[in-house]
């Protein structure tokens, strides 16, 4: 079935973001003395502020007390805002080039991110993209933060198409699994960190850029 709207996933498929937000993480870990690599940061990919902040406190409270976790949640987010706003984002390879075949295909697209509505439309309006995505779902909008599928089945409620013709992109674990369960065709970009065999077989496909996104529909 031709697809008829595409749902996307922002950090680490629209944005560079990932990586940045990981420098803020380690700078704030380094600081404070607490042990955290670039392993300790892919647990947490695809998730919302909102769960990180739990999840770390789980992961780390117990070997560096409360104070001190709270304290890197509140630097790491302190440095990733600088890093955003001495302009470091970038786009990742093929986005304006997929967004303008949907526009002359009409083919409809919203944006559905664990990221906060501030962050999105400040990242969306830096690109120049903010007409590119009329319709949002952020994580404010769901009670449920990726891997649960509010966010996709909110998506498709929004774009009013049936599920089945509908494809995400993600680049996330998490990402692709709330896809799956909202019962939504997903194709994953990897990032930071490619799929296991599992993974990739919940998936259309694996493909490295958005650039082969855009073959995979014109073909």
């Amino acid at each position: 079935m031709t697809t008829k709207g595409l749902i996307f996933d922002m950090d680490g498929l629209i944005f560079d973001t990932e990586a940045l937000v990981y420098q803020g993480n380690q700078q704030a870990a380094d600081t404070l003395g607490i042990t955290y690599d670039m392993s300790d940061y892919l647990r947490y990919l695809g998730i919302s502020d909102e769960e990180f902040v739990v999840k770390v406190h789980e992961d780390y409270d117990e070997d560096y007390g409360v104070e001190t976790i709270t304290e890197f949640v509140r630097l790491s987010y302190a440095n990733s805002e600088k890093l955003f706003a001495a302009g470091l984002v970038q786009l990742k390879p093929g986005v304006k080039e997929l967004l303008a075949y949907l526009d002359a295909q009409q083919v409809p697209k919203i944006l559905a991110s664990s990221n906060n509505r501030p962050a999105i439309e400040w990242l969306l309006a830096q690109a120049g993209l903010t007409d590119a995505f009329p319709l949002i779902v952020s994580a404010e909008d769901v009670p449920r933060a990726k891997p649960n599928p509010d966010i996709f089945l909110l998506a498709a409620e929004k774009l009013q198409l049936p599920k089945e013709t509908l494809l995400v992109l993600e680049d996330s674990q998490h990402g692709v699994n709330a896809a799956v369960a909202a019962g939504i065709p997903v194709i994953m970009v990897p990032d930071l960190l490619g799929p296991d065999e599992a993974l990739a077989q919940k998936t259309l496909a694996v493909l490295p850029d958005l650039h082969q996104v855009l073959r995979w529909l014109q073909s």
